[in-house]
């Protein structure tokens, strides 16, 4: 198959890209700065001359937007709005005048979507959309107005011929240098991976293998249309999910943070708190229901499976 990721060039496109590749699919990715023969140049706001990449493919998976790796300041929260919004909506209009558009565009999302709970978890049938919990800091509610809005664009495109799914993902965790996985590991080996803020708030998750497997599910299942949940079956609160990677690694203890000292931490890294306190109790319902099974649904073998890796490629490295 003909593959074009928009915005690939992140973590995730890295992924996608890695595995998609390797199975024998012509992948292109569009980049506003292309080095490698199979990148095309794109502003991500306006038709132009990659379109022509769009026409005739047979997937498009966008993964377009400003990294949510910043202070959430005003200006870098419009930043994200804007830069999801206008690519999806581009990303439609190319698809809407393609001669022989994609059977299928996959457009990210996020489990961000979700409220800010602890009573239960979320799924794509019964689960509360954030932005009006009490208690939260208001930009939290706007965080919330992102994904909205970011799915709406795809939603309202017109593209009759193509089917359209939205992935709501958690956080994918992988072996690659500055992923999640890796900021994460690095806090654990310094000794800084225990409890945030007393740690009850839930992680949503999903092994990088998995993540593949289910766009790969999601592509060939004709019959998915909609949001769905990319995450494992089993969020857990964040003392649990740190014990468990500290224990995959060998590090016995991991110091507590309490609120104030994730506001310093988020600042010295130059992210925001929203990432660590947030409670993101999300579950894969549609993708469960509609058969699809996971290889890493549970973190301690997943956390496990990602360590050996690193650490074998860090062997090999060497």
């Amino acid at each position: 198959m003909k593959i074009v990721i928009p915005g690939g060039t992140g973590q995730v496109g890295a992924i996608l890209d890695r595995a998609l590749t390797a199975a024998g699919h012509d992948v292109v990715i569009l980049t506003r700065r292309p080095r490698r023969e199979r990148e095309v140049g794109w502003d991500g706001e306006t038709l132009g001359a990659w379109v022509d990449v769009v026409d005739g493919s047979d997937v498009v998976i966008n993964l377009a937007g400003r990294s949510v790796s910043c202070r959430y300041t005003e200006a870098n929260l419009r930043a994200m709005m804007d830069s999801r919004v206008r690519s999806a909506r581009i990303v439609g209009e190319a698809i809407g005048a393609a001669a022989r558009p994609p059977k299928v565009w996959l457009q990210m999302s996020t489990a961000t979507v979700y409220a800010h709970r602890f009573d239960a978890a979320n799924d794509e049938a019964t689960g509360i959309v954030g932005g009006a919990e009490p208690d939260v800091p208001d930009y939290w509610g706007f965080s919330v107005e992102i994904a909205k809005a970011w799915e709406a664009a795809q939603e309202q495109a017109r593209t009759p011929d193509t089917r359209k799914v939205a992935l709501r993902s958690a956080m994918v965790m992988s072996p690659d240098r500055e992923g999640v996985f890796d900021v994460l590991l690095k806090m654990a080996r310094l000794g800084l991976g225990g409890p945030v803020a007393g740690g009850r708030q839930y992680v949503s998750w999903i092994h990088d293998r998995d993540f593949v497997r289910a766009v790969e599910f999601l592509v060939a299942r004709d019959d998915l249309t909609g949001p769905v949940n990319l995450a494992a079956p089993a969020p857990l609160p964040q003392r649990a999910f740190m014990r468990a990677l500290r224990g995959a690694w060998g590090v016995p203890v991991g110091l507590p943070a309490t609120k104030w000292m994730a506001e310093l931490g988020a600042f010295a890294l130059r992210s925001d708190t929203e990432l660590l306190l947030k409670s993101r109790r999300v579950v894969p319902g549609r993708l469960l229901e509609a058969g699809f099974t996971f290889e890493h649904a549970e973190w301690a073998g997943a956390a496990a499976d990602l360590v050996r890796r690193v650490r074998d490629e860090r062997r090999s490295a060497n």
